[in-house]
């Protein structure tokens, strides 16, 4: 069975992509500690609030950006693919769950941190991401189950996965701009400050990033393809 090679160009870009947002990210939880200052100002829920973007911006979107471009790269056999990919996947949910946590730790608990719409959808994002998961995990140990049934549910399953990672990139953009206009409004950062920079370079990245793995998960170009029975059917996924 073909593959494609990790060098083809999207492949590329998304990695090339992926490195940029892990080293803005980085940047900013590090190099600008004192915007996630909570307000009790203990140093664990400093790290706490420090974790939250990078869990679910490295870990969250990252991870499971390449979970979905998994299928599109590694060579072996169909299965093998399936398990790594569920496997990133599982780790991607992990880091999103852990991340939610932290957000969560603070002495404002659930309730106080429940109350913007980059709250609501990231809860809505990793309940469906945590669905999809297991709707895939359920059909790799399932194997009996009717062919006809796995054609009727891979379509969806793709698409649910595809629209929860393209959530996942609009979660994190809303959390972006809600930060930012806190600390703009708050704090009296600048807009044209190093930190103003990094946060709208880090969205600017996001976007790309969430177009050029979709783009590539959905082009028939960077598909493999599916073996032909001597009948001339197409075998499923």
């Amino acid at each position: 069975m073909a593959s494609v090679s990790s060098s083809s160009p999207l492949l590329v870009f998304a990695r090339i992509s992926a490195l940029i947002v892990a080293i803005l990210v980085l940047i900013w939880a590090l190099a600008f500690q004192t915007s996630f200052l909570p307000h009790s100002s203990s140093h664990e829920d400093l790290i706490y609030s420090v974790l939250h973007p990078l869990l679910m911006v490295i870990g969250f979107i990252l991870v499971s950006g390449e979970a979905i471009l998994v299928h599109r790269w590694l060579p072996g056999s169909r299965s093998m693919k399936k398990s790594v990919h569920l496997c990133l996947q599982g780790m991607a949910l992990a880091f999103g769950i852990f991340g939610v946590w932290t957000k969560f730790h603070g002495k404002k608990g659930i309730v106080g941190n429940f109350y913007s719409l980059h709250s609501w959808m990231g809860l809505i994002c990793v309940s469906l991401f945590g669905a999809q998961w297991m709707m895939g995990f359920l059909s790799f140990w399932h194997r009996v189950e009717v062919r006809s049934t796995r054609v009727t549910v891979l379509p969806w399953h793709v698409f649910l996965g595809l629209y929860t990672y393209g959530l996942a990139v609009v979660t994190a953009e809303t959390g972006l701009l809600e930060k930012l206009t806190f600390l703009q409004t708050k704090r009296n950062v600048l807009k044209h400050s190093p930190e103003s920079m990094v946060v709208n370079s880090l969205g600017l990245s996001l976007a790309f990033l969430g177009g050029i793995v979709i783009l590539a998960a959905i082009s028939p170009k960077y598909q493999n393809p599916k073996p032909i029975h001597s009948d001339g059917k197409r075998v499923s996924l």
